[in-house]
């Protein structure tokens, strides 16, 4: 009687539980700063995060997280490498034919906090996302050495040269999927919260070309506009088939782009807060436990929908300071 009584709560625990989280980090340069205000946000409100996925900016973040680093200890370092200073102590320029700086320096960074730890090594599953040159492919990297991964994913075609890795020339996984919700959903998520800082069309190049001649300038417009408009439309289709259940947007501060605004970290962090405070009664919605027959995007006690536009909008705009 004992045996059968326990084997009946075992059954009921298994069936209603806390649903699997799955945190999704895009890309976004220094705008991806903003990521370290909604982990400060979740993890000062106990929201769990069983598995991460992230790209370039919001790969880097991720990866820390997952290592094991407290968020404190996240912001702190992005306080630090604020400095014009200690951001130049990372460059090295590397032959034109490769990219404007070879990114060694970066990768030693990288590895002084990372240490030598593998995937495997992880205190959470993580996914770093990255485009492979030879083939146009998306790679999703799940093991190996992490601290080569995060120089892979930050590779922006043209300033980072590419990683060689396995015969392939791996660069910014933002070419082809900027917020890899469908990748963390791929891991097993239930619940994904989809973190965009993404720029709008042609903003990683606006705020420097000043220096260019006119003719050039505009090109180069034309260039960025063109690549944004390509990546908006593929990452539109990705969240179409992950449909995340909360969607972020921080309002980022006007000037603050992929390759600008690193010396505002903190208001950058400071706007991942409001828009993750903005977002916890969703999250928490999301997070009740649940049946597990109920199709995903379903849970009892009245939990607001993908539909809902408070899981899927921005943050309340302060009166200035704040792009809408």
């Amino acid at each position: 009687m004992a045996q059968t009584r326990h084997r009946l709560v075992n059954v009921w625990v298994n069936l209603r539980r806390r649903p699997r989280v799955g945190l999704a980090l895009s890309g976004g340069g220094a705008r991806g700063l903003a990521h370290i205000g909604v982990l400060k946000v979740l993890e000062r409100e106990e929201i769990p995060v069983d598995c991460l996925a992230g790209t370039s900016m919001g790969g880097v973040i991720a990866a820390a997280y997952a290592a094991g680093m407290s968020v404190a200890e996240i912001e702190r370092q992005a306080l630090v490498m604020a400095r014009w200073r200690n951001l130049l102590s990372l460059a090295d320029l590397s032959l034109p034919r490769r990219g404007l700086f070879k990114g060694d320096r970066l990768l030693a960074y990288f590895e002084r906090h990372l240490g030598q730890r593998t995937f495997a090594d992880l205190a959470l599953p993580l996914a770093l996302v990255a485009v492979d040159l030879n083939t146009g492919q998306e790679i999703i990297l799940r093991e190996g050495p992490v601290a080569l991964a995060v120089r892979a994913t930050v590779a922006l075609p043209g300033l980072l040269a590419p990683v060689e890795m396995d015969g392939r020339r791996l660069a910014d996984g933002g070419l082809l999927n900027n917020l890899p919700a469908d990748v963390v959903r791929q891991m097993g998520a239930e619940v994904v919260i989809a973190v965009d800082v993404s720029a709008e069309h042609g903003e990683l190049w606006r705020n420097h070309i000043r220096w260019a001649p006119e003719g050039v300038a505009e090109a180069i417009q034309v260039l960025g506009e063109s690549l944004g408009v390509m990546m908006s439309a593929i990452n539109e289709q990705k969240m179409k088939q992950a449909r995340p259940e909360i969607l972020i947007r921080p309002d980022i501060p006007a000037g603050v782009s992929a390759l600008a605004g690193f010396n505002r970290a903190d208001e950058s962090i400071g706007s991942g807060e409001r828009a993750a405070e903005a977002a916890l009664p969703c999250i928490r919605a999301h997070l009740r436990p649940r049946w597990r027959w109920l199709p995903r995007g379903r849970v009892l006690n009245d939990a607001r929908s993908l539909e809902d536009p408070r899981c899927a909008g921005r943050a309340p705009a302060r009166p200035s300071g704040i792009a809408t």
